[in-house]
């Protein structure tokens, strides 16, 4: 519970601090700390000292699920949809807590110590619910989880979705969610929005929908989502997940768009990794990359959290749970290579998805809990470039994985030299 982490470079640029951990917060960060006679002391050696990676949206009742019953043969949104209708009958609570589990191994190893993670409730059993419920539970000690009601087939159009979302919330889920495009109208969409979000302010919860996931440029659910943001006070509380449809719109609809999102203070999720395969499928060429206007929302002030979204499931074959992996590829998908911009793809995946799950004592500052991830790089740009190694993990203060530095020992003709991925000298 008590460290003190030695001669590290912080996000802001600032290089040679000290940070201090006592009962599992920080209390001191500067150079040339002292520290209580015994305190263990992790040497950082120049290298980058983060707040944890916080994963703002993830289906963790589908992942490692590869393969079950079939794979995903075309790749496709719909069919994996599909898929995971075949998949839900099939279900147990063990195999989902199991596979859970070892996505939360990887996740700790990979510096990710939050993660929001939809759970379907459109299945009468609810028992992804409950499977994930315990998960929760189980790993607190190392892993905050937020779990999100997530009508999957949609709250009007499956059977009883409605009434098993307020049993999920009454059993502890602590998000209300939606996924407005998936209704059988845009109507429907539109009083779907509406619905969840007066059941989230009843409750006093926060809300994440599945908004627009689509390359329909007429679904405008984002729009009905900021609006009933605005009538009900939910400010700063709601979340509008993927708005890919937005990709597609004209820019003069979009002009009057991204001042609403920003006025209600809705929160935007893209998930760069998912966005990139499953959107654009209808196109030949030109195909659209299907990502929402990420550079154009943090102009307006929104908060903007890359999601993971998915890894080894009926939707995405892929991933390992490296939300580095994600800004690299949200960086590249939204051409933000200005160095402002490309800091801004770090902050997406550290402090905005932070806010967005409204995490309580994260960061570096004195008072904030003593979480934070070691990485093999000098700023946050070389960490993304690097796709950096995870040196340490710490969580409240203790040190929770390692890893050994990536290097390599080269024997040449004529030279021989130890290779440093970074720049750092």
């Amino acid at each position: 519970m008590n460290l003190l982490v030695r001669n590290a470079t912080l996000p802001d640029g600032s290089t040679g601090v000290d940070v201090l951990a006592q009962g599992g917060r920080i209390v001191a960060v500067g150079p040339h700390l002292s520290a209580p006679e015994g305190t263990p002391v992790l040497a950082a050696e120049g290298h980058l000292l983060s707040p944890p990676f916080v994963d703002a949206h993830f289906h963790m009742d589908a992942t490692l699920s590869h393969g079950l019953p079939r794979v995903n043969q075309s790749g496709t949104l719909l069919e994996g949809i599909a898929l995971w209708g075949e998949l839900k009958p099939l279900l147990t609570q063990e195999a989902l807590v199991e596979r859970a589990l070892q996505y939360c191994d990887w996740a700790v190893a990979k510096g990710l110590l939050a993660i929001r993670t939809h759970v379907d409730v459109c299945d009468d059993r609810l028992l992804a619910v409950d499977a994930l419920l315990h998960v929760k539970a189980q790993v607190k000690p190392y892993l905050d989880m937020q779990l999100v009601a997530f009508p999957q087939d949609g709250v009007l159009r499956a059977p009883n979705a409605l009434v098993n979302l307020k049993r999920a919330l009454d059993r502890g889920v602590d998000v209300v969610g939606g996924i407005p495009h998936f209704e059988r109208t845009m109507a429907d969409g539109a009083e779907s929005v509406r619905l969840l979000c007066e059941v989230a302010a009843e409750r006093g919860l926060r809300v994440d929908m599945h908004c627009d996931e689509t390359d329909d440029p007429m679904s405008r659910h984002i729009e009905t989502l900021a609006f009933h943001t605005q009538r009900l006070n939910l400010h700063g509380r709601v979340a509008g997940s993927h708005l890919t449809s937005m990709h597609s719109m004209d820019n003069y609809y979009v002009s009057k768009l991204i001042p609403l999102i920003a006025e209600a203070q809705v929160h935007a999720i893209p998930n760069p990794l998912a966005n990139i395969v499953l959107q654009g499928r209808h196109d030949t060429y030109p195909k659209r990359r299907g990502m929402t206007r990420v550079p154009e929302l943090m102009a307006a002030g929104v908060t903007v959290a890359f999601g993971h979204d998915s890894v080894m499931d009926p939707w995405y074959s892929l991933g390992s749970g490296d939300m580095l992996e994600v800004a690299h590829m949200g960086l590249h998908v939204g051409q933000m290579t200005s160095q402002a911009q490309m800091r801004a793809c770090f902050d997406a995946v550290t402090v905005n998805p932070a806010k967005v799950l409204g995490l309580e004592g994260y960061g570096l500052g004195v008072g904030c809990h003593a979480d934070f991830v070691l990485l093999q790089a000098s700023s946050p740009v070389e960490a993304i470039r690097l796709r950096a190694t995870r040196l340490a993990v710490v969580r409240r203060g203790a040190v929770i994985s390692r890893m050994p530095a990536s290097t390599a020992t080269l024997t040449l003709p004529g030279r021989s030299s130890e290779v440093d991925w970074s720049l750092r000298r």
